[in-house]
């Protein structure tokens, strides 16, 4: 059973930084796709960035291209989204996902079949 675990979150002033991680067990990170989504409240889970590190495949949502990064350590089984230049507009739990996605799919949250239980990002104007 894969289960992923996110850390990293808290409360951050507009303009600051955050690293979340996601620990995966019970899985290599080659043996899945990995993606970060979040949910503010009173909307739909969005899709911020994905990794296939079978492939070296990446994608970024629009709202984050040149301010989030993600990245996988095989190593420690953990990916990482490093979020620079955070905004109001930022604040979500962010959750980790796993799944063996394809590269069509990779922005798509049905393709995931592993979550975590989230971390909140709270960003203060």
């Amino acid at each position: 059973q894969v289960e992923l675990v996110e850390s990293g979150g808290g409360l951050v002033q507009a303009g600051g930084s955050l690293r979340l991680s996601c620990v995966v067990s019970g899985g290599t990170l080659r043996q899945y796709g990995q993606g970060w989504f979040r949910q503010a409240p009173g909307k739909e889970r969005e899709f911020v960035a994905a990794i296939k590190l079978s492939g070296n495949n990446i994608r970024y949502a629009d709202s984050v291209k040149g301010r989030f990064t993600i990245s996988g350590d095989n190593a420690k089984n953990t990916v990482y989204l490093q979020m620079n230049s955070l905004q109001p507009e930022d604040t979500a739990v962010y959750y980790c996902a796993a799944g063996r996605v394809i590269t069509s799919t990779m922005t798509s949250n049905s393709a995931y079949y592993y979550w975590g239980r989230g971390t909140q990002v709270t960003v203060s104007s």
